[in-house]
């Protein structure tokens, strides 16, 4: 049926809640006990991130997602503008796609006037920004720190880009490339670590599904 998910979305985002669909025991036994405490007790409001990527080192990028959670530059520090928050025991993941320099991959043309700052001297990837509000405050926090080749992903971040690369899949996205069904179910599988909950074999169980049907079409 029509779980109208466009008007749910909305309503959580300018309420600062969350929105979630419940279809199975297991779902509800997720949302209303396992996570209801994050939903309930936020530790960080108004929360904020902004990367800067190196010139000399990444040529392109995209954000994958948060297309309804976009900020304008200037309001990274305004703290009149408001954010999302995040509850006790979440986390927030942003991914970016990136091209490096001297890829084959590049679709865009290196830009003319370019500044020449820290980018020339440093093999820094990029610079993140976080901003955020203890609750109740009005006054933001900023965490910095540069992004370097030598942090190594984790388990984690691995399978949340096998989740990106599903969501891509599913949308049928323009960027895909070579990117497969098979890739996203490996990435997943290499990456489903500990899985205390099963919620990761759950999500490459649906990720076969997908497949299936995509297959059938």
């Amino acid at each position: 049926g029509n779980l109208d998910d466009a008007t749910m979305q909305a309503l959580a985002q300018n309420g600062n809640g969350t929105a979630a669909y419940i279809d199975t025991l297991g779902e509800a036994q997720k949302v209303l006990v396992d996570q209801l405490s994050g939903a309930l007790f936020p530790i960080a409001d108004d929360v904020k991130i902004q990367v800067e990527f190196n010139p000399a080192q990444i040529a392109e990028y995209r954000l994958i997602g948060y297309e309804t959670r976009a900020l304008r530059r200037e309001d990274f520090n305004n703290d009149a503008v408001d954010a999302g928050e995040i509850g006790a025991g979440h986390s927030v993941t942003a991914i970016y796609e990136v091209t490096p320099v001297d890829s084959p991959a590049r679709l865009t043309d290196p830009l003319r006037y370019q500044a020449d700052g820290v980018a020339s001297t440093s093999d820094e990837l990029g610079y993140l920004r976080l901003r955020y509000k203890v609750p109740g405050a009005a006054t933001s926090q900023l965490i910095e720190q540069p992004v370097t080749p030598d942090l190594a992903p984790s388990p984690e971040a691995g399978f949340a880009a096998a989740i990106a690369g599903f969501g891509q899949l599913l949308r049928g996205s323009d960027h895909l490339g070579d990117w497969s069904w098979d890739d996203a179910i490996a990435l997943a599988n290499a990456n489903r670590g500990d899985d205390l909950y099963g919620y990761r074999t759950e999500a490459v169980q649906l990720m076969r599904l997908a497949q299936s049907l995509d297959q059938q079409r």
